[in-house]
């Protein structure tokens, strides 16, 4: 198979070119660097190399992301903001923006109940053993940022009834009925489409993307005790992280 030389420039449509732009962009937008004002139209082709339909594009793909808008006159400034999440610890939403802003709950249910085949699965229950099931809508400074699906195991989860679950972190009631810490956590995520209840409790448009967590949370024993479902507004989250190589080659080979 021939290489391409490294000169060789494929033709590339315009909306592929926008995207790119957009992504770089997208980054330097919501690190903050632009919350004056983004670069006139003029700067922004030289900074990218590319003409000015191109950026014109790129800005409209973060306008209907509802990041900038662009005013005749005054240039295209910074509407929508994006907080980050690290994924590099285990934290509770209050301790992820402690400082940063403040997280309420509001408890929509609130049940011990007999679980699903699944969710007994993962928590490692018998057949016969109930859970504490919670739904909770969670705001970041009075804007829903989370819908919560929560089980836990029925030793500590009947101790958190009664318990202050609107103003405290699941996590951190568990650490406090259990006399032990958090160990870690198994996490999968994917973007899943709003379905219309979902929409109606975040205040997103149907099939708008939200960003969907399943994670299985340890005691640091290694016991599974809460098991839960978190759909993000995909508007208003950022995931973080640092990740790491393993080295490739074999342990003889490394000195």
């Amino acid at each position: 198979m021939t290489s391409l030389p490294p000169s060789a420039d494929l033709p590339r449509r315009r909306a592929d070119r926008a995207r790119q732009v957009a992504d770089v962009l997208r980054r330097q937008v919501l690190s903050g660097q632009y919350d004056d004002g983004l670069p006139s139209e003029a700067d922004l082709l030289v900074e990218f190399s590319t003409t000015r339909n191109t950026v014109r594009a790129a800005l409209d793909l973060l306008r209907a992301e509802g990041l900038v808008d662009r005013c005749p006159g005054v240039g295209t400034t910074v509407v929508g903001q994006k907080h980050p999440h690290g994924l590099d610890r285990l934290q509770g939403l209050a301790e992820v923006f402690d400082g940063r802003g403040t997280v309420h709950n509001e408890v929509r249910a609130l049940a011990m109940t007999r679980p699903p085949a699944a969710v007994r699965q993962r928590l490692e229950l018998a057949p016969d053993d109930d859970v504490l099931y919670i739904e909770r809508l969670r705001h970041l400074d009075g804007v829903p940022l989370s819908l919560d699906l929560t089980y836990l195991v029925p030793d500590l989860g009947s101790l958190l009834l009664g318990r202050d679950l609107a103003g405290n972190d699941v996590f951190a009631l568990l650490e406090e009925v259990s006399g032990r810490s958090l160990g870690h956590a198994d996490l999968v995520m994917e973007a899943v489409a709003a379905d219309p209840h979902s929409a109606a409790v975040l205040g997103t448009p149907r099939h708008a993307p939200l960003l969907m967590v399943e994670r299985l949370t340890h005691l640091d024993d290694g016991r599974p005790v809460d098991f839960e479902f978190i759909r993000f507004r995909g508007d208003r989250l950022t995931l973080r992280g640092t990740t790491h190589r393993a080295s490739r080659l074999h342990p003889q080979e490394i000195s």
